[in-house]
């Protein structure tokens, strides 16, 4: 790819991101949300979340844990246990963090 080519690509992907992103910035009056579409957003972020988060705790190199011996197992668990007793997030994170690291550091899991 020379210069040219190369100059005319960033140009033509700055246009089109500017387009895309831009669209909803042109029209002066909001566009209206079906109901369904409003309700599923809420959920979005959760299912995001559950999307990174699961396959981090349950995977090995693309294959399910094979033992309950593991420390993110288990830092999951306690993580999941304090959310539904009191229903803090930091909390949530410093519980998961307080199981997972003496494991993993600690016996080696």
């Amino acid at each position: 790819m020379d210069t040219w080519e190369a100059a005319l690509t960033i140009v033509g992907l700055a246009f089109i991101t500017l387009l895309t992103r831009g669209l909803f910035l042109y029209p002066h009056k909001e566009w209206p949300l079906p109901h369904w579409a409003k309700r599923a957003l809420k959920y979005a972020p959760l299912a995001a979340l559950v999307a990174i988060v699961v396959p981090e705790v349950l995977l090995t190199q693309g294959r399910l844990l094979g033992t309950l011996a593991d420390a993110r197992l288990l830092g999951a668990v306690a993580g999941v246990l304090y959310f539904s007793w009191r229903r803090g997030i930091l909390g949530t994170i410093v519980t998961g963090m307080l199981v997972y690291l003496p494991l993993r550091i600690g016996l080696g899991w």
